[in-house]
């Protein structure tokens, strides 16, 4: 997509740090947003220390990744995007917080410009309803991580253009990605089925069917799969993915999709999984071990 030559990403965690990342190293220019200037900082470090492992194991050349770099830039300010080509929102999966931002970029945005979110599951077209630009807005689904992950799933909205789609496209394959596209339905394509798998691994060790080793090594060897569906929870983050379950279960209306009442408990008590520390399986001493191997 010739036209877009600066990108507004709108969240400094995992999934924002890598889509801008991604952006750079594709040769356009970036701007990385997040409120919390330390959330910036910490991004802006590892998006560094990303590129610099790809140059490293010789997976990205040294002209590419500092021209990457100098193509980042970070802000708290929000107007800062009001130049923005296209703008991907990359926040809390939260509807309510997801509209209030909506509303705002809708304000702050060019006209010309497309309004995306990164959004697992919630209703691309309700995101739409809070702006003046529904045909202009559409669900752009970055797998974790995504300047790794070779699939963007394209959700459109019920107002969302051909133009619009078309536009989003581009932009994916121009970033190296190949691209599925679903309807504005509850989870899309790809949560549609894997939180469910993982819902289902966490029934299967809240009723003592079998540890979390051996149901995570039983889809391992199994079934293939690169992690086990708890091992991977723990990667996503089960606040995460509790949020897609309740969702999907409102959503579509079948209690196939209630969430598992351990699912719920661990994210009660905070047990997040790796970002945390500790959630089906226990992060911390690994995380210690980190820490100590980088101050040496």
């Amino acid at each position: 997509m010739a036209d877009v030559k600066m990108i507004g990403v709108i969240g400094g965690g995992q999934m924002g740090s890598g889509i801008a990342q991604l952006t750079a190293m594709h040769g356009i220019d970036v701007c990385l947003l997040d409120v919390n200037p330390q959330v910036l900082s910490t991004a802006s470090s590892s998006i560094s220390s990303s590129i610099n492992r790809l140059v490293s194991k010789s997976q990205l050349s040294q002209s590419t990744a500092s021209d990457a770099l100098k193509r980042l830039r970070f802000t708290t300010n929000l107007n800062d995007l009001s130049v923005a080509d296209f703008i991907i929102e990359a926040i809390v999966e939260s509807e309510e917080v997801k509209k209030s931002l909506f509303v705002q970029l809708d304000k702050i945005a060019k006209s010309s410009a497309i309004l995306a979110s990164n959004t697992s599951s919630i209703s691309i077209t309700r995101l739409a309803s809070s702006t003046t630009r529904p045909q202009q807005v559409i669900g752009m689904h970055f797998m974790n991580p995504p300047p790794v992950m070779k699939l963007i799933e394209i959700v459109r909205g019920a107002d969302t253009s051909d133009a619009t789609f078309a536009a989003t496209k581009a932009l994916s394959q121009r970033l190296g990605k190949t691209v599925i596209t679903s309807q504005d339905y509850s989870g899309f394509i790809v949560n549609r089925i894997l939180m469910p798998m993982i819902n289902e691994a966490f029934y299967t060790l809240y009723t003592n069917v079998a540890t979390k080793e051996d149901i995570d090594t039983g889809m391992k060897l199994g079934t293939n799969h690169p992690m086990g569906p708890l091992e991977l929870a723990d990667f996503i983050g089960l606040d995460v993915c509790l949020s897609i379950m309740k969702v999907l279960h409102a959503g579509l209306g079948d209690n196939k999709y209630s969430p598992c009442p351990l699912l719920v408990q661990y994210v009660d008590a905070g047990r997040l999984g790796r970002k945390r520390g500790i959630g089906v399986y226990d992060y911390s001493k690994e995380q210690k071990s980190s820490k100590s191997s980088s101050r040496l």
